[in-house]
């Protein structure tokens, strides 16, 4: 586990960044608040996006092409049944690029079996706990072996 303050979540999403491929998918829990999206933002950042990168809460599903590896961001927070995830084309994502989802549960469990699960959880001092269940697509990659804290 790791707990970071908002700095040491951009460096956080630089960590993850470094250890990203395609086909790759991060599935991002955690309440409303929690820094997701503040996570992905240091991911597409150090992956050389420059400007906004707003919860796609609305759009359910921003692209991200003009990185160095093309990434998808998902919130799956409005999908009301998970046979809705069919409609979004998401695993097309994955064929030159790299999948970051938030409120993954929307999907169901079976979903991206492969996928590497953070979790982050508010703390009483601002900061953020970040856990993470490592599947075996993604041994050896993650955690990386230097906290960002």
């Amino acid at each position: 586990m790791w707990v970071l303050d908002e700095p040491a979540m951009a460096k956080a999403g630089a960590a993850l960044a470094d250890v990203l491929r395609a086909g790759d998918v991060v599935a991002l829990s955690g309440p409303l608040g929690a820094g997701k999206t503040t996570l992905v933002r240091g991911v597409l950042a150090a992956l050389g996006h420059v400007g906004e990168v707003p919860s796609p809460t609305f759009a359910i599903v921003q692209p991200y092409d003009s990185t160095s590896l093309p990434v998808s961001h998902a919130d799956l927070y409005r999908l009301e049944d998970p046979s809705e995830i069919e409609e979004l084309g998401l695993d097309d994502q994955l064929f030159d690029g790299a999948l970051l989802v938030e409120w993954p549960e929307r999907a169901g469990e079976a979903a991206w079996p492969q996928a590497l699960r953070l979790s982050l959880q508010p703390r009483p001092d601002g900061r953020r706990a970040l856990t993470w269940v490592v599947p075996g697509a993604w041994e050896g990659r993650w955690p990386p072996p230097q906290s960002p804290t």
